[in-house]
């Protein structure tokens, strides 16, 4: 059964909106680890829009699960990462414009530049995942930069319905199968929901899901302990809806 990484970045996006001190990320993060996360997500962004360096410094030296830090080749965070030293990093493509991370990371355009952040962090003691879509070249040139883990981005999937999302699922399937016969680790996230995570947990080897924010919009109605547990419970195959 995959284990579970909560991606906090949404709780850090409603305290920016006023940018004062509530909700507090580092909160939100112990109410996650009480409630089965195996894992506490974050992506500290080049221009600071909802996580902060404050917050990755705190919950790297509280967190008692994994901390994953989501980041692009930026060089202040990369230095910062290499600094706090998270359990994983994981390189992600990043856009100004963007509301939220829009697809995988493009490894054949500029392999040297990633190359060169991967063993920078690897140098650091980090393990390096590299936040993918389910394309077999993406995932070779993954391997052969050095990448320990791939997080297949399922944005595609969550979007889509019906006879589409078979097709996706299947994708994403045939990707994983890649990914472990390259000898990486299987992850997967992005628009996973309580409704449509099942296939995708069901993958087989699949070893993580990142989820954010789905967890976040249930936890402000039934509070982050119990998003958390829910969420837990499902993935894990205690309850099927």
């Amino acid at each position: 059964m995959p284990n579970l990484g909560v991606n906090i970045d949404h709780v850090a996006t409603v305290r920016q909106a006023r940018r004062t001190n509530e909700p507090d990320p580092v909160w939100a993060a112990a109410l996650a680890e009480i409630g089965g996360a195996d894992c506490i997500t974050l992506h500290l962004r080049e221009d600071r829009r909802h996580i902060q360096d404050r917050d990755l410094r705190i919950i790297r030296e509280t967190a008692k699960v994994k901390v994953n830090l989501e980041l692009a080749t930026a060089e202040d965070v990369l230095k910062l990462a290499c600094e706090v030293k998270p359990d994983q990093a994981t390189l992600v493509p990043e856009r100004r414009e963007e509301v939220t991370t829009e697809g995988g990371l493009d490894l054949l355009r500029s392999p040297e530049k990633n190359k060169a952040a991967i063993h920078r962090l690897q140098d650091a003691g980090i393990a390096v995942s590299l936040f993918l879509d389910p394309e077999p070249a993406q995932l070779v040139m993954a391997r052969k930069l050095g990448a320990t883990s791939v997080e297949l981005h399922t944005g595609q999937y969550a979007l889509t319905q019906g006879a589409a999302r078979e097709k996706e699922l299947e994708k994403l399937t045939h990707a994983g199968q890649q990914i472990c016969d390259l000898g990486m680790e299987l992850l997967a996230g992005h628009g996973l929901t309580y409704s449509n995570v099942l296939p995708v947990a069901a993958i087989p080897k699949m070893r993580e899901l990142n989820i954010g924010h789905s967890i976040i919009a249930r936890a402000m109605m039934v509070g982050m302990e119990q998003a958390v547990h829910d969420m837990k419970r499902l993935i894990t195959g205690l309850i099927t809806t």
